[in-house]
């Protein structure tokens, strides 16, 4: 058995239970360690054998999975974040089907809920947004031009944007093409949960000049939307004056 795990999103101690209790059985370890934190791995076995994928290919790493998975050894292919963004495992998987090699996916705290956190912020505040689109800009890898932020920006639900750091000049052009305004909240945390975490708030308008005052280039993301500073309604859930499926409507807040 193969076990794609997320690692979470940076500190050591966001990964989930299940997550961690595979690392400390494994024999073999492929982790991302261009964006891992490696006292993640410091409750691996002495015995444990540990790769870098940041130097290898898609080839490399499936061949050392491969290997361990047929002399018997345990794997774990470590992901940041949770593996189902931006992880690129379909391909890893793919390559296990065709070699019928079982794997499962422990999932892990995204990097979005910890900017979250980071920010003390709600993505999805009554009368301001329900909707959150994560995205990235355009770069080596091709957005489908359906997803062309220039068009998701439209909808003006909040944004959270990956993968886009060192590029943000084309977001904020994006975003204008879309009619966004300029003085639109918006907000960059950099490595999320880690010890050098970083948030800045700032708008649209000033998110490039931000970003370079604040040397960000990479391992951030960008949060676009009024959720990050807005007045909205209070939510129905805790409304003493509706019923729910556990509670009462209360009619003394109605009197009057």
């Amino acid at each position: 058995m193969v076990n794609f795990v997320g690692a979470g999103p940076g500190a050591e101690d966001l990964i989930t239970i299940r997550g961690h209790k595979l690392l400390c059985d494994a024999d073999v370890i492929v982790y991302t360690g261009s964006l891992v934190n490696e006292k993640i791995l410091d409750c691996r076995k002495d015995s444990c054998t540990v790769y870098n994928s940041a130097y290898m290919s898609l080839e490399e790493i499936m061949e050392v999975i491969i290997s361990a998975e047929n002399n018997g050894l345990k794997v774990v292919r470590l992901h940041t974040g949770d593996p189902s963004l931006y992880g690129a495992i379909k391909e890893q998987m793919d390559i296990l089907d065709k070699n019928n090699i079982n794997y499962n996916v422990c999932p892990g705290v995204s990097s979005f809920c910890a900017a979250a956190a980071a920010l003390n912020i709600e993505y999805t505040l009554p009368n301001v947004s329900q909707t959150v689109i994560i995205t990235r800009v355009e770069g080596r890898t091709k957005v489908p031009k359906k997803e062309d932020i220039s068009l998701l920006a439209k909808h003006n639900a909040t944004m959270v944007v990956f993968l886009s750091a060192g590029i943000i000049n084309e977001l904020v052009k994006k975003l204008y093409s879309a009619g966004v305004s300029m003085s639109t909240p918006a907000a960059i945390v950099y490595k999320a949960s880690w010890k050098d975490e970083k948030k800045l708030i700032c708008s649209v308008g000033t998110l490039e000049k931000t970003a370079f005052e604040n040397n960000i280039k990479n391992t951030a993301l960008i949060i676009i939307g009024n959720v990050i500073n807005s007045n909205y309604e209070r939510s129905r859930l805790y409304d003493p004056c509706f019923d729910t499926l556990f509670r009462k409507e209360d009619n003394k807040y109605n009197e009057g």
